[in-house]
């Protein structure tokens, strides 16, 4: 709906039919206003301005007092700017004065609910965004071809993590998972076998499952296994994509370590 259709001006002559009909349909706020009134000209903008916010749910009709009195006259319009809210045909309220932008959404919220917000503009959509979708997907070919596109002097940070993650996602590491599991399951301080199966379960990108082995390594050792399995995770915290995992793996690593 455009501004034109959204507000519109209206006299005596079309009073009945561009007000008192048009409300059976929308609600219609009607402005009564003169071109020497200081405080209209303020009210205006604003009125103009909420109209489009709340997108079609009322409409705003704008009465030039001076040139029609019989309306000014029949509602009792002694001071102005004069603001009515019309619905089913009929007044429901009004505001006297010109009120703050606030002031009149809590007028309107009342009786309409408040505008609805526009929806935030989704962040776009850039190269290193892709080269993380493309690690996701196994397609690490595509991703490091498109790490490699971007000049030195624009690598960041993330840049550094993602091709870490690459790197690790292209390093398969040897080890059955199946045979690992159940030599863990047989004697569950096989640091090596842990070792081992957490660096599948980083390579295949299920750090939740590689932090949970690890942290059982800091948990049941206290010499040169614990402080490996910490540097590991200290390292893959940098690649991990999950900051709720990372979160939780540093914490649990913390009350294990104390």
């Amino acid at each position: 709906m455009t501004t034109q259709t959204l507000s519109y001006e209206v006299s005596d002559l079309d009073f009945e039919t561009a007000v008192l009909d048009r409300s059976l349909d929308v609600p219609v706020l009607l402005d009564c206003w003169a071109p020497w009134c200081a405080p209209c000209r303020s009210l205006g903008p604003i009125l103009d301005k909420l109209v489009e916010a709340y997108g079609g749910r009322f409409v705003l009709a704008k009465l030039n007092t001076d040139e029609s009195p019989q309306v000014a006259q029949a509602m009792g319009i002694r001071s102005i700017p004069q603001v009515t809210l019309f619905a089913g045909g009929r007044p429901v309220d009004q505001f006297l004065g010109a009120l703050p932008e606030g002031q009149i959404r809590e007028f309107l919220d009342r009786h309409l609910g408040p505008a609805e917000e526009p929806p935030e503009a989704e962040p776009a959509w850039g190269p290193l965004d892709e080269a993380e979708a493309l690690i996701a997907d196994g397609a690490l070919a595509e991703a490091q071809a498109l790490l490699d596109t971007i000049p030195e002097a624009e690598r960041d940070e993330r840049h550094g993590r993602l091709a870490k993650r690459l790197a690790l996602a292209a390093s398969a590491p040897a080890g059955d998972p199946v045979a690992l599991a159940a030599r863990i399951a047989a004697n569950p301080k096989d640091f090596d076998a842990r070792f081992t199966l957490a660096a599948l379960h980083a390579h295949r990108g299920d750090f939740a499952a590689a932090f949970e082995q690890l942290l059982d390594i800091v948990l049941r050792d206290k010499a040169d296994w614990r402080e490996k399995a910490r540097l590991q995770m200290v390292e893959w915290f940098e690649v991990c994509p999950d900051p709720e995992v990372v979160s939780h793996g540093r914490r649990y690593l913390g009350m294990y370590l104390n």
